[in-house]
């Protein structure tokens, strides 16, 4: 079983170069002493919250689910950000979530449960870097407020490490809001052609927005997507126009 455990005082890493953005921070930083120095902490507008589902099978859902650490900056995400394995790194069946701090991982919570997904599929023969970095941009994305008003709406990204496939989805907290559920998933879309730019391959195929209702309720594998965004739109094919008829003269 993978134990995760946030070290007590992790070190303040750099943000990797390859990312697109990073959470953004106030223009006055709060100073705050550490190891005999003045270090700056950069404060994020909202505290979040990282989860851990271990893969410990012999364990109830709820027992399997541990607290790894609540942070309100951005030195505490990237310190705990990179102290900790990447999603590639779990054994499955194993998850990440953060969510805003007070919001459990769950579908039965009232944030959650008329809620629903953004999610993004990622095939058994993908590299374990393409899981990594969609997990990482999004999470800089969703703490960094890249959702502007609709952040309110934002619940949190969950990462479902499966050996037949994995799963990244954003959870929102009203499936039937269209324009904020629509609006969150063109800024994933924007954040998301950004780093397959960056990395020089695409990311994702398809952007599918689920309810947690008919997730729950699902008798096959599939779930009918109420609005789907691709990577790249699919061209309209155009039907040909049929021929003209030349009309034909008989004789008697």
């Amino acid at each position: 079983m993978t134990e995760i455990t946030a070290p007590e005082t992790p070190a303040t890493p750099a943000a990797p170069e390859a990312q697109t953005a990073a959470p953004a921070a106030p223009e006055t930083p709060a100073a705050v002493p550490a190891n005999g120095k003045t270090k700056a902490v950069y404060k994020l507008k909202r505290s979040w919250t990282w989860w851990y589902l271990s893969d410990d099978r012999m364990k109830s859902w709820e027992d399997r689910l541990k607290n790894v650490n609540t942070f309100n900056s951005v030195n505490e995400f990237w310190a705990l950000h990179d102290a900790i394995k990447p999603p590639s790194g779990l054994n499955p069946p194993s998850d990440y979530n953060v969510f805003r701090d007070g919001i459990e991982p769950m579908w039965e919570v009232p944030e959650n449960q008329n809620g629903g997904r953004w999610l993004i599929t990622i095939e058994k023969g993908r590299t374990p870097e393409i899981m990594d970095t969609i997990w990482t941009e999004i999470l800089m994305a969703m703490v960094g407020e890249q959702f502007a008003q609709d952040i309110e709406s934002v619940c949190g990204i969950v990462c479902n490490v499966r050996g037949k496939g994995s799963k990244i989805s954003v959870w929102t907290t009203n499936s039937s809001d269209d324009d904020a559920n629509l609006r969150i998933g063109n800024v994933l879309k924007t954040v998301l052609n950004n780093a397959s730019l960056i990395h020089q391959r695409p990311l994702y195929d398809v952007l599918r927005y689920e309810d947690h209702e008919s997730c729950q309720k699902k008798t096959s594998s599939g779930v009918k997507a109420k609005h789907s965004i691709y990577a790249v739109e699919p061209r309209e094919e155009k039907v040909a126009a049929p021929a003209p008829v030349t009309p034909t003269t008989s004789t008697n």
